[in-house]
């Protein structure tokens, strides 16, 4: 089955400032995508901009999909204009996304800003498992799919920088107190993350701490987004690995990190 498609908007809502929610209709069959996954978007028809651009899968709606967007740039200005009916050319879906979780995990979420995206995803398809989710953002205005979260039933924990909604800190600074509070407790935790390059570089020396394994999703700037370009590769205990192709998503203790890299790793394409 190929993985070029067609699909057709069928919603394009904005839900706060500069954070849309795209409802995709494909008009023909494609391979079913899972949490960790993305898609290459066509954003207009033209050739300006020329390069399709990287989201990841946020939810499955009956046979529709759904990508949640922030404006960052040329490419998502024109996104956002999108009305009902327009068709995009789509590449996907692509790349490795989070691996099973095990029936003896304890599944801990963790996602910081535009990262609830890909997060809520698998979220919705661990429910069973019953997982708790810590999710963070920069102020209460930028927090998102809250009302959804509460229907899965999930424990989830909110932290601000500005402390406008829920626990004041940085997400990881709340999970290390959780981690420490449990830490007789945590053999069989695992965690699953997606967020700013900061937040997974410091995420990542937490588990090396409490020697938790996980799984973290990271997006660079995307080019091709089948491995030809070579433009997103990171550095790992294995050698330089491309984040389209062996990625997304890597064992949280494979990514050597390097001074700046958490700085230079994206959340969201322009």
């Amino acid at each position: 089955m190929s993985r070029l498609f067609k699909a057709a908007v069928a919603e394009n809502r904005q839900i706060i400032a500069d954070h849309f929610l795209l409802t995709l209709h494909p008009l023909t069959k494609i391979v079913e995508p899972g949490p960790g996954n993305f898609f290459m978007l066509s954003t207009d028809s033209g050739l300006d901009p020329l390069l399709k651009r990287p989201f990841s899968l946020h939810r499955r709606v009956g046979g529709d999909f759904q990508i949640l967007y922030r404006i960052a740039g040329k490419g998502t200005g024109i996104l956002s204009k999108r009305k009902k009916g327009d068709v995009l050319d789509i590449v996907g879906p692509m790349g490795n996304g989070f691996p099973p979780a095990r029936s003896r995990d304890k599944i801990i979420l963790i996602a910081g800003g535009l990262g609830i995206a890909p997060i809520f995803a698998l979220a919705e398809k661990l429910k069973k498992n019953k997982p708790m989710l810590f999710y963070g953002a920069k102020t209460g205005e930028e927090m998102l799919c809250l009302s959804e979260l509460k229907e899965l039933g999930i424990e989830t924990v909110i932290s601000t920088d500005d402390g406008t909604s829920g626990i004041k800190g940085f997400v990881t600074d709340i999970l290390k107190g959780f981690l420490s509070r449990h830490a007789s407790r945590i053999t069989h935790h695992v965690l699953y993350a997606c967020g700013p390059g900061p937040m997974l570089m410091a995420l990542s020396a937490l588990a090396n701490k409490f020697s938790v394994k996980g799984h973290i999703a990271l997006e660079q700037n995307m080019a091709c987004g089948i491995g030809t370009c070579l433009g997103c590769v990171v550095n790992t205990k294995e050698g330089y690995k491309r984040v389209c192709k062996e990625g997304p998503v890597f064992p949280m203790e494979k990514i050597i990190w390097g001074e700046g890299m958490g700085e230079n790793l994206r959340k969201e394409s322009n």
